[in-house]
């Protein structure tokens, strides 16, 4: 039996990932296409707000398996994305022993009975390794730092992890892996060499908009093509964060949500926080006049 289904080419993935309201171009279809064939973890790379995260999401519904997130940030270690101890459980685990013993404990007996399988908490990657088939998410990769960047490569090298109290644990059928970097650094060529590349873009005019009416069934044409092309120019301006789809959506909810059925310098003005994150590309984009933002 296979464990993933096999699509015949990626325009077959397409269809099912536009299915679930994930719209990917060819390039990003084939990279996900060979990762599933070949059984390769497929690393994406992209500004923020080009579908990173959303692509291993829209994986997980389209292939009908289960999401696994692990999500990387400065300090993160082997603890934290793999398994831990669940001490307190254990305390009261040992006190309940003593009691029923009237104090006539083996110790070796209570050591034993405290690192068994129900005493341990199993993070991200040991679900991952133990719930499979499914989607596993390396969320911001380029967070964390070199030594664990090397402990992640071994994982995935060997798709099996070894607790030393409880022995081996391999996936039976290794887990589809997408792994994401903003890249705020450099990741190491050795993990990058594991993996399959892909670089993710903003998405062209024809895609936003396909992707508005996708994701907002009764958006007005009118309305969806203004959004599509202010967010398009403000990411052509110099800004601190340009917004992303996310913002884009927002942006569309927010004016739909007032009722508005185009985007005009007024409405632009009371919504630009659903696509701005910051004071200082407001300031500028508002200095800049909204006319300016809204003409073409």
């Amino acid at each position: 039996m296979e464990p993933w289904p096999q699509f015949a080419a990626p325009d077959e993935l397409v269809g099912a990932l536009d299915q679930v309201g994930y719209l990917a171009d060819e390039g990003l279809a084939t990279a996900a296409f060979l990762a599933l064939r070949m059984g390769r973890p497929l690393f994406c790379e992209g500004e923020p707000g080009t579908g990173k995260t959303s692509l291993a999401a829209a994986l997980a519904k389209a292939l009908d398996v289960e999401l696994i997130r692990l999500q990387c940030h400065e300090g993160i270690d082997a603890t934290q994305a793999l398994y831990d101890w669940d001490f307190p459980r254990q305390l009261l685990h040992l006190r309940a022993l003593e009691a029923s013993t009237a104090g006539q404990l083996d110790p070796d007996e209570a050591e034993k009975s405290l690192y068994t399988r129900r005493f341990l908490l199993a993070r991200p990657l040991l679900r991952a390794l133990e719930n499979a088939p499914c989607v596993l998410l390396v969320d911001e990769v380029d967070r964390a730092d070199d030594e664990f960047e090397a402990f992640l490569l071994e994982v995935l090298g060997e798709n099996s992890v070894t607790v030393p109290e409880l022995g081996e644990v391999r996936a039976e059928i290794p887990p589809l892996v997408v792994l994401t970097s903003n890249r705020t650094r450099e990741v190491h060529d050795a993990l990058k060499r594991r993996c399959l590349y892909h670089w993710l873009e903003h998405p062209n005019l024809t895609r936003e908009l396909a992707i508005l009416r996708s994701r907002l069934p009764g958006i007005s044409e009118r309305l969806a093509a203004q959004v599509a092309h202010a967010v398009r120019k403000l990411r052509e301006a110099e800004l601190l964060k340009p917004p992303g789809v996310a913002e884009s959506i927002d942006w569309a909810t927010a004016l739909i949500a007032l009722g508005r059925t185009e985007l005009d310098a007024a409405s632009a003005a009371v919504t630009l926080g659903a696509v701005l994150k910051y004071r200082e590309d407001a300031d500028r984009v508002v200095a800049a006049g909204l006319d300016a933002l809204l003409a073409g």
